[in-house]
Order: C-alpha cells, then structure tokens, then sequence
C-alpha cells in the first residue's frame, strides 16, 4: 500500500553533515550499526586550516609518507592527517578500499609499538580507543572490544568512555546477548554523565535490547521507544529538521512501535505509551506505521480501526483528513467496495463543517471533492438502477451534488472540484426531484439557473425550476406535500424570461402561464399580461401565438371590451386557418368562429343596452357574416327584430320580424314571431294586421292539441277585438257567433262583462240581435257579477223584447173560439209581462217609467180586446147581452190594473222627473179616466235667487 506520509521520511530532506572535523565523534550511519561495519575514525591532535593546494595533491604526500616512514608516530599522524583531509573536502581521495585493509594492519602495529615502548606523548584512553576501532575496522572484534573495556576500566572518567561503552554494548548486540547489550546501553543512557550524541541511539538502542528480549520486555521496550522518539522529535517543527543521520533510526524506531502496538492491543497500547501527553509531534506518525502494518499484514480491520481511533482521539487535528482517507485506501486495497464508500462518507461528513473544510490542505480538498462527486454519481445510478422504487439513494446523490456545489461555487481550481457548481446544482436538482424532495429540487435548480454566472446549462436549469413548478400546480405532486400557487409559477416564468428570454422555451411558458391565470378566473390583466408577451415574443410558434390571442380574446370578452376580443378571435382564427396551423389548431376553428360570432352578438348587445339601436341592429345582423347559418346568427337576426321593436321602431321591427319568418319558419324562434308582431302592429295602429297574426296563434294552437283550444281562443278573441278597433265588424260578428256557440260560461265578473259586451256589440250590428238580447238578460240574470253597463245592456235587451212579446200580445185577436184565443194572448201577456219585470229587476229606476207604461198597457190592450170581442154568433140576443157583461166583468179587472200602473208611472214624477213615459201613461190615464187627468197641463220652472250681502 501506499501509507499517507504526514512526515516524508527520506534522507533526502535532511541537511547535509559537516565537513570540519573537531575531534572525534561517532555518526552512527556512516561509522556503522555495529562493530563490525564501523570505519575507525582517527584522533585529531590539531585542527589546521587545509592549504592553499588540491587536498588531492595534499593526500598524495601524506600517503606517500605513511609508505615511506618506519617510524609509528609519524605513521599515525599521517593516516590521521588523511582521514581529515578526506573528511573536511568531501572527496573520495587518498587510500582504496582494497589498501585500507593493509593501511589498518600497519596502522595497529604502529599503535601496538607505541604502547609497548612508552614513547607516546598522548594520552593513551585516546590511543586505546583508536586501536579499538582500528581492531573493529579489520573485522577483529573481539580485540577492539578488550581494548575498549581497557579504556573504561583504567580511564572511567575519559571523556571517550561513553563511546566505548557503547562500542561495548553495540557488540553484545550483534552477538545476541541482549541482556548485556541493555545494561550497556542503560548505563548511557540512565548514567548520570552526559553521552552527548550517543545518549539518543544509546536510548535506541536499548528500546532494541528489550525488543529482542521478547514479549516480556516489550512493554519496557515500547515505552523506550517512545522516549527515543520524544528525544528526536521533541516538537512540531523539529519533523522538518531531522538530521539526515537520525532518519532510519526514527523510521526504524516507529516501525518497531507499530510492530510491538500490533503484537499487544494496537492503538490502545499507542495510546497507553503516550500518556500522559497524547498528542506529540510523532504520534501521528506512528499511528500511520500501525495502520500501514496492520494492511501489510492484511488485517484491514484492525488498519482501518487505527485510523479512526486517531480521527477519534485527537478530532481537531490538521492531520485526520489523512488518516480517513487512508481508510477508504485501505478498504479498497481489501476489495471491499461497500465498505470504501461508506469511509468516503464519512471522510465527507467529517468535513461538511464550514470550518473544518476551511482547514484542509488542498490535497485533502480535492479527496473531499473526488469522494463527495463519486459518492454522489454512484448514489444516484443507484437509484436509477432500482426504479425508483426507494428514493433514499437519489436523496444521498442530491446532498453530495449539493454539498460539492456549494463548495465548487468561488472555489479556485486547487480545491479539485470535478465539475462547475451550475452543472452540480443542477445535477442536485435532479436528484432531488427523483427523491421527490421539491422544494430542495427547486432550490437547486434555482441556484444552478440564477446564480451561477457563465453555466452553459443555466437555461436548462432554470426551465427545470419552471416545469417543476408547473407539475406542483398541476397538482400532480400534491401527493408529496408540494403544492406552489400559480403567483409562485409567474414568478419563476417572469425571472427566467428576465434572464433567459431568448429561450425557445419562454413563449411558450408565457402563454401556458396566459392560459393558467385565465382558468383561474382571478386575475385577467396577469393572463392578458403574459397572453400579450407571448405573442409579441421573436421566437413565438404560431401555435404560441394562436394560443396567446385565444387568452387575449377570453379575457377581453371577460371583461367585456368584445371590440377588442372580436380582434383576437380574428387573429387566432387566421393562425388556425393558415398553413402553418397544426392538425389541433385546424380542428379549433369552427369554435373559433363560434367565439367571432358570439362576440360580435355581445357587441350588439352592449350598443342595444346603451340605446344604440342602429349600431345595436347592425351587429345582430353582420354575426352571419362570421358565421353563416348559425344558431347565433340566427339568434342575432331575431334580437335585431327584437332591438327595433323595444326601440319602437315599429315598421322595420315588422320587417325584420316577417323576414326572419320568411327565412327560418321552421325554427323555434318563429313561433314568438306572431306575438311580436301583433306588438308591432297595435303599436303602429295596425288593429287589423294584428288581428291577423293572433289568428294565426291561435289556428296553430288548434293544430298542435286539442287541450290547447281555449289558448287559441284567448287569441281569437283578442283578434276579434282588434278587428272591433279596426272597424272591421263582420270579421269581428264572425268571432264573436263561433265562440258564443260554444256555449262558454263566465268564471268570473271580467268574462261575465266580456260575454255580454259580445252579446251587446252583436245586437248593435244586427247580428241575431233577439236570440243574443235573450242571451244577454239570461246571463245577466244568472250572474253573480254585474256593472252598471251589462245591468243597462240587459234591461235594455228585457225591455226590447219585451216590447216585441208586447207587440205579439197585441197582434192576436180574440176570435171563436174565445178560450183559445184567449189562452194564446194570456201566454203573450205573460212573457211581455215577464220582459218587462225582468228589466225592472236589471234596469231599475231608469227603466221603471217605460215597464209600468208597457205592462200597464198589455192589461188595457187586454181590456180593450176583450171588450172588443165579438160574441159568438149562435147565440141569442139575451145570450149575447150576457156574453158581453160576462166580457165586461172580465175585463174590467184590466182595466183598473191599467189604470193602477200608468197611476203608479204618474206618481214617480216626484221621485224621477217627468220624461216621455210618463207623458204616455197621462196621455192613456187622460183617456181612461177624463175626470181627473183631462186637463191642461202648465210646466213653469223654479228661479232660486241668491241672497244678496246686504241681506
């Protein structure tokens, strides 16, 4: 695997060694890690600036006089001199390899010869510590240890004693005695005199002694380890300035960390070990070496769990980003993709925070982008891989595409963004809309469309925001709680016309918006608004703008401007006639006729209500025009009739109205034709025509059901009281017999006076005038109802007939036989008799003076012819002077009831005046009874004069 670095441990990033040399010091690295590799490395008894000459040229001499002198001091010093020329230029100069083996050789006799003549000015722990290394150099080990022991067994406080015992301790350890190798490495490092820089590997190296001394020492072990590393990376900025010496050491020392961590508890034991204080500048470090061993071995369990116990031990460190990433690595590495998505979440998770985003490095950044997209991209193929049929997984694509959106949105291309925030937004929006999360869709979409400057699929977008509005008012996602307004709509429709007017797509939305305010019935300037966009927009279809004028004309004939609706239907007929009109548009227009036509009706309808009649008329009658033939138009022909007949203009209505009747006799308007027409004639003094025309009514009622003949005789009679106005009496005499003869009887006071007004008209024109008198005064008679004008009528009728009963009376002649005779002129008498009361009865006062004088004169006539009556011949003359007394007692009683009634007739002139019947009777009471009544009569006149004021 490929471990996230947080410290790149490579020699490379360490600073170079010195080249001076200042007396002896070991560098564990160069010298060796044991004994055995280490190149002894000789005392300088001086430090001298190198001369002005090639250190090459100087190397050349000092090896020439090594070979050259038999004397060992001079020959140490000049294998001294060329270490440190060797040293100090950092050229590979003076002796091979190959001659080094023998230089050292030579080099140890020259010490043993020192030491054994005595002659040494120096100090000799120096002198043993450069025969040990030049024992150790030529692979005598053994003989380089003794001679270190010598030195710190007679020389303890010799400032080379700490090296020596290291030397020591360093071949205990190569030859496997641990337990040796620890106690000499702890006298060093637990001593209370300072081994400078070997205390540190000292300090290493005895974490090593217990290492291989088993698990029973590996707690002591880790805990020496720890102490080394404290020692080497006592703080932060310390990681990037490590000497290039200590770089295995340290990687050598975590790595054994992690190895003994990974025998024990793991992480807990990291944890344990860095007690009391956690968080060092290492730990990092080592818990990365864990969890890279623990993959090596192949426990990815344990791997990921140590990355996220770091995550979780220490959550605000700069450095969990690595480890949760190294997660995902780790479970990919493990061929388990299920579990790499789920640590890719909860990388992004950890960073959702606003802050700690702000805080990654922007390697960490481009992970959070690349898991957040592929997380997001694999969520919602997903969710199109199942149908649909669960909306959890396009819910998690949407937050991930949100999430990167709102991150990719400002972010500079070092944040790893994979996509612009538009197309992440809108991609967002989608998701949304399939998790069926609409008010997240549309926000998304809105962000996408409107906010992100330069998105190539803005438009796209902000129309997605507008369909998915356009669904919720529909109410096809009322389901799922999303149920915008129409106003939510026209807002949407209004901002991405604002933005995105030279879409194809906006004339279109304008006129669907037209369309919805129009439905709705509460707004018609917003309909014809956006009616009125639609069609004046550049890229309108001409099925945009038929649409767009169908609004228009709908919402003028709402608010009844039809001039302006009679327009619009005009233009979106042309639209639906023209070529390019679609199959849809084609089969509109026969409504769209039927609209022109009704508009130009409300037309007329508007010029009628405010009294222009000509305009009103003129309307009605060009509908045809738009639509010939048409149940309006012919409704429109009919109320222009009708406009001239309120208006009173009598003779064109009567033209309109026979027209229409002309042309359309079978429609069901025809059959009010006749009444208006009837109106039209009384009102223009036509009696006779209207008569006419409800002569009609009332022949089509006779024709349509039988129980509709007394309907048709209320028109006959209403013609035949026209035909009375127009002077036309024997049409009206027609009428009059046919409806008599039916024998009609009065239901109340207005039919009675009705009937007998007949009755009366009739015997004025002659017309049956005594079988219709007797009508009259029967009716009368009979009826519960009377005016003062059928009481007169009827006893004018009693009277008439009963002067003609009178007349008959006195037209029979008493002849033999005499009882015969005389029966048929009693009868007479009687019926004159019953006239003449019966007119009494009905007339009254006013007719009282002429019953008394006719009744009074059927008993004189009676009397009279009685008494004129011959006798019958075969009788004697005694038998005939008998017979005529007889006649004279039977008359007689006539005679005075004569006198009584034309008496009874004077009596009245004080209670009725005198007049001519009562002239009569003085007349026949004058002739009756000459005494009393024969005498002049002088009438004078009263003067009533008016009292003065001076009375």
């Amino acid at each position: 695997m490929n471990p996230v670095r947080i410290l790149p441990l490579t020699l490379c990033l360490f600073a170079g060694l010195s080249h001076g040399q200042e007396s002896f010091r070991v560098e564990l690295g160069k010298d060796g890690e044991t004994i055995a590799d280490m190149r002894p490395v000789f005392l300088e008894f001086e430090s001298r600036p190198l001369p002005a000459i090639s250190p090459a040229e100087v190397a050349r001499r000092y090896q020439h006089l090594f070979s050259t002198t038999d004397e060992p001091a001079v020959r140490v010093d000049a294998l001294n001199r060329l270490t440190n020329i060797r040293d100090r230029s950092g050229e590979d100069i003076g002796f091979t390899p190959a001659q080094e083996a023998a230089v050292y050789r030579q080099a140890i006799e020259s010490y043993e010869s020192i030491l054994q003549s005595g002659a040494f000015g120096g100090r000799l722990d120096e002198l043993l510590y450069q025969m040990a290394k030049a024992h150790a150099f030529t692979g005598q080990n053994q003989a380089s240890v003794k001679r270190l022991e010598q030195l710190v067994g007679l020389y303890p406080d010799s400032p080379l004693v700490p090296e020596a015992r290291f030397r020591i301790a360093e071949s205990a350890f190569a030859a496997g005695n641990y337990v040796e190798a620890e106690a000499g490495y702890r006298a060093l490092v637990d001593g209370s005199a300072s081994a400078g820089e070997l205390e540190n590997k000292a300090r290493y190296m005895l974490g090593w002694s217990l290492f291989k001394q088993g698990p029973h020492a590996w707690e002591r072990a880790g805990r020496r380890f720890v102490a080394v590393l404290d020692a080497a990376l006592p703080a932060g900025d310390s990681l990037d300035a490590v000497a290039e010496s200590s770089v295995d050491s340290i990687d050598d020392t975590l790595r054994v960390l992690a190895l003994i961590a990974s025998r024990r508890k793991g992480a807990e034991t990291l944890l344990e070990w860095l007690e009391p204080e956690p968080m060092r500048s290492w730990t990092p470090l080592v818990f990365d070496r864990l969890a890279d061993l623990y993959a090596v071995q192949g426990d990815t369990e344990a791997s990921v769990a140590t990355n996220r116990a770091f995550v979780a031990w220490f959550p605000s460190h700069p450095l969990r980003a690595g480890f949760m990433a190294q997660v995902v690595d780790v479970w990919k590495r493990a061929g388990n993709p299920v579990k790499a998505r789920a640590a890719m979440a909860d990388y992004v998770a950890l960073f959702d925070n606003a802050n700690d985003y702000a805080g990654l490095k922007s390697d960490y950044r481009q992970k959070w982008a690349k898991f957040s997209r592929f997380l997001a991209d694999y969520h919602y193929a997903e969710g199109a891989a199942d149908g649909g049929s669960s909306h959890s997984h396009y819910r998690a694509a949407a937050e991930y595409y949100e999430g990167l959106a709102r991150r990719s949105a400002g972010a500079d291309s070092n944040d790893g963004v994979n996509g612009s925030a538009g197309e992440l937004f809108r991609l967002a929006g989608d998701a949304w809309l399939q998790a069926k999360g609409y008010v997240s869709a549309l926000a998304n979409f809105r962000l996408a469309a409107y906010e992100v400057p330069g998105y190539g699929q803005g438009a796209d977008s902000g129309w997605a925001a507008v369909a998915l509005l356009r669904s919720g008012v529909k109410g096809e996602l009322a389901a799922s709680g999303f149920a915008p307004g129409l106003e939510e709509l026209s807002a949407e429709a209004d901002r991405f016309t604002a933005q995105y007017g030279s879409d194809a797509r906006a004339p279109g939305l304008l006129a669907d918006l037209a369309s919805r305010w129009l439905e709705t019935g509460r707004n018609d300037d917003l309909a014809r608004k956006y009616a009125a966009l639609a069609v004046t927009h550049e890229l309108a279809t001409p099925e945009t703008r038929y649409a767009g004028w169908v609004v228009t004309a709908r919402v003028r004939q709402n608010t009844a401007e039809y001039g302006l609706a009679e327009r619009a239907w005009r233009e979106a007929l042309r639209l639906a006639s023209g070529d390019s009109a679609s199959r849809a548009m084609g089969q509109d227009a026969p409504g769209l006729r039927q609209q022109l036509a009704t508009t130009i009706y409300r037309q007329g309808e508007q010029a009628a209500a405010e009294g222009n009649v000509n305009v009103a008329v003129a309307h009605f009658q060009r509908i045809e025009t738009a639509l010939p033939g048409s149940e309006i138009a012919i409704k429109g022909r009919f109320d222009a009739a009708n406009t001239l007949l309120r208006a009173s203009h009598w003779q064109p209505a009567i033209n309109e109205l026979n027209r229409f009747r002309v042309d359309y006799p079978g429609h069901a308007l025809a059959a009010d034709i006749s009444e208006k027409l009837v109106l039209a004639y009384t009102s223009s003094d036509q009696p006779a025509r209207a008569a006419g025309e409800l002569l009609n009514m009332a022949g089509r009622h006779s024709q349509e059901a039988s129980s509709l003949l007394a309907d048709a005789w209320v028109y006959r009679l209403q013609a035949a009281e026209l035909f009375h106005v127009a002077g036309h009496t024997r049409q009206r005499n027609a009428l009059y017999n046919d409806y008599l003869a039916r024998k009609p009887a009065a239901r109340d006071a207005d039919e009675h006076i009705t009937l007998q007004t007949m009755r009366q008209r009739l015997i004025e024109t002659q017309s049956g005038p005594m079988q219709r008198r007797a009508e009259l005064v029967t009716a009368e008679l009979e009826s519960h109802w009377h005016s003062e004008q059928t009481l007169r009528w009827s006893a004018q009728a009693a009277l008439t007939l009963g002067a003609g009963a009178a007349a008959e009376f006195a037209g029979i002649e008493l002849g033999e036989p005499l009882e015969t005779s005389l029966e048929r002129k009693q009868v007479a008498m009687n019926k004159a008799q019953a006239f003449f009361r019966n007119a009494e009865s009905l007339g009254g006062s006013a007719v009282l003076p002429e019953t008394l004088f006719r009744r009074a004169e059927l008993h004189r006539i009676m009397a009279r012819d009685l008494m004129a009556s011959a006798a019958p011949e075969e009788l004697n003359e005694l038998e005939q002077m008998q017979y005529r007394m007889l006649l004279e007692e039977e008359a007689y009683p006539f005679e005075e009831r004569a006198i009584a009634l034309h008496s009874q007739n004077h009596e009245r002139i004080s209670a009725g005046g005198f007049n001519a019947w009562i002239e009569k009777s003085l007349e026949v009471l004058a002739e009756l009874y000459p005494g009393r009544y024969r005498r002049p009569v002088r009438w004078m006149s009263v003067v009533v004069e008016e009292e003065s004021d001076d009375a």
